[in-house]
């Protein structure tokens, strides 16, 4: 019985969601009300869980995903995305102009949430599209796919930085991994499958090409523009192997501890950019602020997306249903890996959103992290790539390549659908190779 009003708590998110289009905050709300009452908890147990678990999920990430859109909003507005994507392609030239593309939609997409790397980044494909005269599915594909899988798979990205806490993670060492993972779902999912998409060659709607172009002397150098969009990486990622070069509690190991803490690094690397991106580039402080504070409502939604997602999840802990589960699936033959990964696999193609996809699963496979000691890490990188599976009429994503390319329904199933699917798959393989070897 308690899987059972489990199951309909998540089916009545989906419908919630999904046909009567009620905000996911308030769906997870009620639906985490619903099923603490359902499973015989008494009204003030239900209250104090769900405030827990708001409390306990948005703690650490409020810092995170506020220092990340920060990060990614100074980024766009200095012409920073703009500076990498011109000095890649120049670099690279006509002939490897995909993995220029690819390469800026990752170097940008790291900083940047993924409905602002859209908007950003699609207009400059169409100019780059203009002078290249290919197709412009064919380029565009690439630096798409390494946005979306950014999204999926990396901190300080919402989900995955979610799952993280959710699943008690380590934000570095699931951004090592997800490095290692995300590379091949994006060459796979990018410039191998764009080499099918010549045959299309849409037709943009005009309105979408008026986005801003800065002028040379209005950017910043290429260096300080890809230094400080990848400032966070460097401080998360290189902080253990520094650790490991200087004596196990020195001054020096002290300290980098200090600046490999995932909140310590965002908050350098904001203050970083304020001053290379903002001050040093002639902007007054209070133009910097603006952009900051702006950048700030724009999470609000996805913070309460988050929010509602812990209440769910603290509501299957404290009625005792996670339990519950872990005792069904601790014997079951399939690895947790794949089991996380169909799960929201199958939420993320019902609801649409990947973000209440990913948090809504952490929450039931939650408990079995503890039954069958898999590697934390590698629950969030399974999760998140289950998470982008499929993405279809129910996605807002979907609805936005297909506008801003101006294709139809049949031919945006064919190709941003299919990308999805690809980078999904490739990330489940990826994370399942990686469990071998650590």
């Amino acid at each position: 019985m308690p899987l059972i009003i489990v199951l309909l708590g998540i089916l009545a998110l989906v419908i919630l969601i999904g046909y009567f289009k009620l905000n996911a905050f308030i769906a997870f709300i009620l639906v985490s009300l619903g099923v603490g009452l359902a499973e015989g908890m008494a009204p003030e147990a239900v209250s104090a869980a769900v405030q827990k678990g708001i409390g306990s999920t948005l703690g650490f990430l409020i810092i995170i995903l506020g220092f990340g859109a920060m990060l990614g909003k100074l980024v766009a507005d200095s012409g920073a995305a703009q500076r990498i994507t011109h000095s890649l392609m120049k670099a690279f030239g006509k002939k490897y102009l995909l993995w220029a593309l690819l390469l800026t939609g990752f170097i940008i997409g790291i900083p940047m949430f993924y409905s602002v790397g859209f908007v950003i980044m699609v207009p400059l494909v169409f100019t780059v599209g203009a002078i290249s005269k290919l197709p412009l599915l064919y380029i565009g594909l690439p630096m798409l796919s390494a946005l979306s899988v950014t999204h999926g798979y990396l901190p300080p990205h919402p989900a995955p930085s979610s799952l993280v806490v959710i699943y008690g993670a380590d934000l570095s060492t699931t951004l090592l991994y997800g490095m290692c993972v995300a590379v091949p779902a994006i060459i796979l999912g990018g410039p191998v499958f764009a080499q099918t998409l010549k045959k299309y060659n849409p037709k943009p709607l005009a309105e979408f090409y008026k986005a801003e172009v800065l002028e040379e002397d209005e950017m910043p150098g290429f260096f300080i523009s890809v230094f400080t969009a990848l400032l966070p990486v460097l401080l998360l990622g290189f902080a253990p192997l520094l650790k490991l070069t200087v004596e196990e509690g020195s001054s020096a190991a002290k300290f980098i501890s200090f600046i490999g803490d995932p909140i310590i690094a965002m908050i350098i690397a904001v203050v970083v950019a304020i001053f290379t991106l903002g001050v040093n580039r002639g902007k007054k402080m209070e133009e910097v602020m603006g952009s900051l504070e702006s950048a700030i409502k724009s999470i609000a939604p996805i913070l309460l997306i988050i929010a509602g997602a812990g209440a769910l999840k603290e509501i299957l802990i404290e009625s005792g249903v996670s339990g519950y589960i872990a005792e069904l699936l601790k014997d079951v033959s399939i690895s947790p890996l794949v089991l996380a990964w169909g799960i929201t696999a199958i939420i993320r193609v019902s609801v649409g959103s990947a973000t209440v996809a990913g948090l809504t699963s952490a929450g039931i496979m939650l408990p079995l992290i503890g039954q069958t000691g898999v590697d934390p890490n590698l629950m969030v990188l399974a999760t998140g790539a289950g998470s982008l599976m499929f993405s279809h009429v129910n996605d807002s994503g979907f609805w936005m390549f297909k506008e801003y390319f101006n294709l139809s329904v049949t031919e945006t199933l064919k190709t941003w659908s299919v990308m999805e699917t690809i980078v999904s798959v490739v990330g489940l393989v990826g994370v399942l190779v990686l469990a071998q070897v650590v």
